[in-house]
């Protein structure tokens, strides 16, 4: 690795402590959730969120957005929401001067560095699947037309809990772009207390810019350069490969419809790489490919009858992986 780059990946590890700080000072816990969405996004992937209203999840991402000087745009998914509401559209305009008609696109909210898509559940399949281009391809199609987004870009969308009234299951291509999937829970009481005091007395506190959008792309490409032993790629390999039917444990045969595509493999070790350097180190071990199994693997392991009825999750199968000899 270059001596320059080895400077980025320090200045990247001093970020993750200054974004840390500055964040402390509007947002009450959520360290590891926090911790997470950095790694998603220097590993250029998409955050799934599933938690109940509430939880500053809005908060976070609003504030990491202006910690790291990025355009911010926050979608509100109603079940009345169109893909063109989203995408942009065209428009008819008459040119003053010649009197000719002609479209123009008018770009819509999806065109911003960061994107919430808030309570993404809520809307209709066919309006979700309008971010699938834009998460995969970092650009938008409309009347014919190829519109690139500007870099960085970053969607986290947030879900509410499946089983409350009004919701859509995501399809299963559309949960597979996104790089975790995250559960937040409720903080604890001396966290909620110290909620109360921050956001009802006195003036919020103002946080500083750490990283230019520039810096921010060059971490992500220097994050796919950093070395990765076989020893971690096999583990991964093997990891995700046995959550798959048929592959001659009677366990996932008896409570697993579908396992973790190859997707899985290539974001369990990029986001080992990320997480590894996020933290100062070059070395990427073991140890980070499983304290990112759960939300890698979570939202790609499909669970069948039998493991409904018994209460079983795909939260209680990795960890039964995990605990086995893979």
């Amino acid at each position: 690795m270059k001596k320059d780059e080895s400077k980025l990946i320090e200045k990247l590890a001093e970020a993750r402590r200054a974004i840390f700080n500055q964040l402390e000072k509007v947002i009450i816990g959520q360290k590891d959730i926090i911790d997470l969405i950095l790694t998603s996004m220097f590993s250029r992937g998409h955050c799934l969120l599933i938690g109940v209203p509430g939880l500053a999840k809005t908060k976070i991402v609003k504030t990491i957005a202006d910690i790291l000087n990025l355009d911010f745009n926050r979608i509100q998914f109603t079940p009345d929401l169109m893909p063109s509401d989203i995408t942009g559209t065209d428009v008819v305009e008459e040119d003053p001067q010649t009197g000719k008609r002609g479209f123009r696109f008018i770009k819509g909210p999806l065109f911003a560095n960061i994107i919430l898509a808030d309570e993404i559940n809520r809307t209709p399949p066919k309006t979700q699947a309008a971010l699938l281009q834009a998460m995969q391809e970092y650009a938008v199609t409309a009347g014919g037309n190829t519109f690139e987004l500007d870099l960085p870009f970053f969607v986290l969308a947030t879900q509410n809990p499946i089983e409350q009234e009004g919701t859509y299951p995501l399809p299963e291509a559309q949960l597979d772009r996104f790089f975790f999937s995250i559960f937040i829970d409720y903080p604890t009481a001396q966290e909620e207390k110290e909620i109360v005091k921050l956001t009802t007395f006195g003036k919020e506190a103002e946080v500083s810019k750490v990283l230019t959008s520039k810096e921010i792309i060059k971490l992500q490409e220097i994050v796919r350069d950093v070395p990765v032993s076989d020893e971690v790629i096999d583990f991964a390999v093997r990891l995700v490969t046995s959550t798959r039917p048929g592959k001659g444990s009677s366990y996932i045969d008896n409570y697993v419809s579908w396992g973790a595509g190859p997707r899985a493999s290539q974001y369990l070790v990029l986001g080992s790489k990320a997480r590894a350097i996020l933290r100062g180190t070059f070395n990427v071990s073991v140890n980070d490919v499983k304290a990112l199994s759960g939300p890698v693997l979570r939202h790609r392991i499909i669970p069948n009858f039998n493991a409904e009825a018994e209460g079983i999750n795909s939260e209680n199968i990795i960890t039964h992986l995990l605990d086995s000899a893979i």
